[in-house]
């Protein structure tokens, strides 16, 4: 512990996966494996997109950023629980628990407004398409990414301060990282109303993000469906299933952790629950877009052909 400005500020111990500690090395492969193909996968993306002219879209823009965020949202969580499975002393301090939970919320919502934006992006692509280069053009796509992440900004200063206005009676944390639920619960005050500010924020992050999403894809697919070829529709929903997929996947798996009833589950699905949206997600994003994504997969051939035959 350490003393600031007269207030004792004590470190809190991360328990992790404690209840199996004959798992911790084949934990600490299995993580390591995971966090190294995130980084690799999304890096990767950035390069291939920043270096193709072909991908120069706003589509691609997207992703870029997506790339980005995701392989900074993985690095938040990755590090530090990779140490915790190979030593003994399990302690983050507590301003280095309120800089998790602040970038890890911040970059978290931060992808959930960036989704948005590409569902939107791929609604003027296939429902405006005339319009596409004047509508989406490189200002509005700054605004919109930079939208993102105010918006992913603000919500985690909400977050980050609800959660550290409590007083902790105990600093044994049961998790494998600051996350608000667990905090919540070692606290010694009445979080009745902290619980209500954070149902209130998330679930109108989650509003505002998925009912963009949804507009967005019944335009898609009402003008999908008026396309006369059975080609056309292919190509058109071709387009559009890898994002769908990932917004799936991601939305489900937030709402699963964070918005559903507190009773009826236990920490330990809590704790698989957080690394497949913490590690397994940020992995699984750019192996989505690449695999099912003909530019991405050409840019990638062209790429490796120009290097090996310059």
């Amino acid at each position: 512990m350490r003393l600031e400005n007269g207030t004792v500020k004590k470190e809190f111990f991360l328990l992790g996966f404690s209840d199996h500690p004959e798992l911790q090395n084949l934990l600490f492969c299995g993580f390591f494996c995971i966090y190294s193909i995130t980084l690799m996968g999304n890096l990767g993306m950035i390069l291939l997109i920043t270096i193709s002219s072909q991908l120069h879209t706003p589509m691609y823009f997207f992703l870029c950023i997506l790339s980005f965020v995701d392989a900074c949202y993985s690095s938040v969580i990755a590090p530090k629980l990779l140490v915790n499975l190979i030593s003994e002393k399990k302690a983050i301090s507590h301003d280095g628990c309120a800089a998790q939970l602040y970038f890890f919320c911040s970059l978290v919502d931060t992808e959930s407004f960036l989704l948005a934006a590409m569902a939107y992006d791929r609604y003027i692509a296939i429902c405006n398409p005339l319009l596409y280069t004047a509508i989406m053009s490189k200002r509005v796509c700054y605004q919109l990414a930079l939208g993102a992440f105010l918006g992913g900004t603000m919500s985690s200063i909400i977050h980050t301060t609800n959660t550290f206005q409590l007083s902790f009676c105990s600093r044994e944390i049961n998790h494998f990282f600051c996350d608000i639920s667990p905090l919540f619960s070692l606290s010694c005050d009445d979080t009745y109303m902290h619980d209500i500010i954070l149902v209130v924020f998330a679930s109108l992050v989650e509003a505002i993000c998925l009912l963009t999403v949804l507009l967005s894809y019944v335009c898609i697919i009402a003008a999908i469906l008026k396309t006369g070829s059975a080609e056309g529709r292919r190509k058109g929903f071709s387009t559009c299933a890898s994002h769908l997929v990932v917004v799936t996947i991601y939305h489900g798996t937030l709402i699963f952790i964070y918005l559903r009833p507190s009773t009826g589950h236990t920490l330990y699905i809590d704790k698989v629950t957080s690394v497949f949206y913490t590690l397994v997600i940020p992995m699984l994003n750019p192996l989505i877009y690449s695999l099912r994504n003909k530019d991405v997969k050409n840019a990638f051939r062209k790429m490796i052909s120009q290097k090996l035959l310059p």
